[in-house]
């Protein structure tokens, strides 16, 4: 078996359940209190204005919608989660795989905010780093805090993959088994 294949199935399962615990954490912080999530349709919207050639917005909450932009939002979602997944593996290395610990996932998971923070969040017409949003500050701090739950996400998703491989799933055998 190529060395390399167990790697990115790791990587990519990783970032999937990495962007499942950022979801997750969302879902409880607008719960709990009332912290409205990213909205996943705008990513989407932003996207389907690419092939047009249109790269940035001034305000994209104010962009006509599109066809599928909340489909197209959500897929692009999980497929960045899961590219961040292979690239923290990539940098983490086997040996982390085999013996996962809290920190380097979840500094990984902080440093991911740079994405929206320099791509995203000016693209969409909110300034680097939201400084053009009616509260920047929250926005900032529900960023690098959801991008913390994907760190913590990316370490409990690498704690069950290697329990998974070593046959030890006494909590969760359905999902071990899956993945075994």
């Amino acid at each position: 078996m190529n060395p390399v294949a167990p790697l990115l199935v790791s990587g990519i399962l990783m970032g999937l359940g990495a962007t499942l615990a950022f979801d997750l954490w969302a879902l409880f912080l607008k719960r709990t209190f009332q912290v409205t999530p990213s909205n996943i349709c705008l990513v989407g919207r932003w996207l389907r204005y690419m092939p047009g050639g249109t790269l940035t917005h001034a305000n994209i909450g104010a962009a006509q919608p599109k066809r599928l932009e909340c489909v197209v939002g959500w897929i692009a979602h999980y497929l960045i989660g899961a590219g961040f997944g292979l690239a923290f593996v990539a940098v983490a290395g086997f040996s982390w795989l085999q013996h996962p610990t809290p920190l380097p996932a979840l500094a990984y998971g902080v440093a991911t905010v740079l994405a929206p923070f320099l791509i995203m969040q000016p693209a969409m017409g909110l300034g680097v780093a939201a400084s053009r949003s009616p509260r920047p500050w929250q926005a900032r701090l529900r960023s690098v805090l959801n991008h913390m739950a994907f760190g913590g996400g990316l370490y409990l998703s690498a704690l069950l993959l290697d329990a998974a491989a070593r046959g030890s799933c006494a909590y969760a055998d359905g999902l071990c088994t899956l993945l075994a």
